[in-house]
């Protein structure tokens, strides 16, 4: 029986400096730690007074970091990898996804999002609003199409529509740690500061959003939808 290791991960904290802030990478670690099923420690960093342990800590680094059995890690796609291939079956499950498509899934989705939400000239407006819904049928369309597993010789034509809950099938993987944290982030902040909503029609999305807010690993590491508001305040400038 090997010895319990002991994790602590350090994330963003919100507005009052104690509750977790508006931060996709922190809650991305938080939810492969939960899903994991390791006992660890969570700790809110305010990055307005940062503690000066934790400086010492991870000298120039804000969260979110880890420490593993004593040593500190900073590097989030680095943490993902090692806690893969540290924590392994019978005693952890493997979180990464089974086909590669499901990794690559809704990548371009965050950085269309965000040229959207900066923009201030209202004649962009539109080409970068198609832009982010052209992005969000892509990932639409992934979440629509049966993967090889879902489809056999008995197929109708009712089952050329994917039923899966998750990016890669039920049991959500490392790809959805990565990828739901930053679609919460795009339906909250769109709505609220362009009044734009992922359309109904996109039956994928919302069948894969409303799966994961029945999730405790996922709804549990979000932060507050008004911290999520606030973080953007600054950023969706008003348009001219």
């Amino acid at each position: 029986e090997e010895a319990e290791h002991e994790v602590s991960l350090f994330v963003k904290a919100g507005g009052d400096g104690e509750s977790i802030g508006n931060c996709p990478f922190s809650q991305r670690l938080f939810m492969i730690l939960w899903l994991k099923g390791v006992i660890f420690n969570v700790t809110t960093v305010d990055l307005k007074r940062k503690p000066a342990d934790l400086q010492n800590l991870a000298p120039g680094t804000n969260p979110p970091f880890l420490t593993f059995n004593g040593e500190v890690k900073t590097d989030v796609n680095k943490i993902e990898e090692f806690l893969e291939d540290k924590l392994v079956p019978p005693r952890y499950p493997k979180l990464s996804a089974r086909h590669p498509e499901s990794n690559s899934a809704g990548n371009d989705v965050f950085a269309k999002f965000s040229a959207y939400i900066k923009n201030v000239r209202k004649d962009a407006n539109e080409s970068l609003e198609k832009a982010l819904l052209k992005a969000l049928k892509k990932l639409d369309d992934y979440l629509n199409t049966p993967l090889p597993e879902e489809i056999d010789a008995n197929s109708t034509e009712e089952d050329l529509y994917s039923h899966r809950k998750y990016l890669d099938g039920d049991d959500l993987t490392l790809a959805d740690c990565n990828l739901l944290p930053k679609l919460h982030i795009i339906k909250i902040v769109a709505m609220k500061y362009r009044n734009f909503e992922i359309p109904a029609e996109m039956a994928g999305i919302w069948r894969y959003l409303n799966n994961a807010y029945e999730r405790e690993e996922f709804v549990n590491t979000c932060p507050a939808n008004r911290e999520i508001q606030i973080a953007y305040l600054d950023v969706a400038k008003r348009m001219k």
